[in-house]
């Protein structure tokens, strides 16, 4: 994963250095001119998304940008099928996806934050044990040992649904995948239903964007490495995953997203994206 995410950085900084030259003419081309851009995906980069909505559309009062948090897989089809101008992903696009026609930009890096109730005593776990808690190996509290750090009962298994790009992501880097997670596990759409159903219920445990991690829930420690941003960055916290947009390879953007996409990649962009998560460029 290490060397994925090094090989996307370089990806990055090199689509950063392509999109820069271009960004200024593309403003003056929409300046005069209103335009929507349609952006949907990822319940993951939607936050994100939102920051960099806020910050454009104040400084670029003829631009509008809808964003439809609607999951990485939407995303991803909505892009090639053209329903989103810029489709949100936060895994990696297959060969096969990549493939069809689609182009991949990498404009942050987020670490995946393990979560349980701020009432439950555990401090951290390692990947093997939260493998095994997902996978059906360890179904009660008491049997993490010294970890459990005194909670007992019944583990209940939040997870995201199918097509989920933090779901794709988090499996991968664990090493499992859909036909391993347990058969009880608790299904929702978005991060903001993770959180809320693990915010409400003592004995759950779930996964989301460490860019939403906030104090209705705790961060675990994963292998004694604390969920920060920091960590992820020096490479020591390692469920980390890209947050990609994504538009369609030879199919000419409009001016207007083309010049957010460089802005993206900006320092006033990156900026932006290093308030929770890791810039690229």
């Amino acid at each position: 994963m290490k060397k994925l995410l090094s090989v996307l950085l370089v990806t990055a900084l090199c689509a950063g250095a392509a999109f820069a030259g271009g960004g200024r003419e593309s403003s003056s081309q929409t300046a005069s001119q209103p335009y929507t851009i349609a952006v949907g995906g990822s319940t993951s980069v939607t936050p994100l998304m939102e920051l960099f909505q806020a910050d454009y559309e104040k400084a670029n009062s003829n631009i509008k940008i809808t964003i439809s948090g609607t999951g990485s897989g939407d995303g991803i089809k909505g892009a090639s099928e053209g329903t989103y101008e810029i489709g949100m992903s936060s895994r990696e696009l297959t060969p096969e996806e990549i493939g069809t026609g689609l182009e991949p930009l990498v404009v942050a890096i987020d670490g995946i934050a393990l979560i349980i109730n701020n009432g439950n005593p555990i401090a951290g776990l390692t990947q093997a044990q939260i493998q095994e808690i997902y996978t059906g190996g360890i179904t009660r509290w008491e049997q993490l040992g010294a970890a459990a750090n005194g909670k007992t009962g019944g583990i209940a298994v939040v997870s995201r649904e199918p097509g989920s790009g933090t779901r794709g992501a988090f499996q991968e880097l664990l090493g499992f995948s859909d036909g391993d997670l347990i058969r009880n596990a608790i299904i929702f759409d978005g991060t903001g239903a993770i959180k809320s159903a693990v915010a409400g219920n003592a004995d759950a445990i779930g996964y989301i964007s460490l860019g939403s991690v906030d104090n209705t829930i705790k961060a675990l420690s994963v292998d004694s490495v604390a969920a920060t941003t920091d960590n992820v960055k020096n490479g020591t916290y390692k469920i980390a995953r890209p947050f990609i947009l994504i538009t369609r390879r030879g199919v000419p953007v409009s001016p207007a997203a083309r010049a957010f996409l460089d802005w993206t990649m900006s320092g006033a962009g990156q900026n932006i994206v290093g308030r929770s998560w890791i810039s690229v460029n």
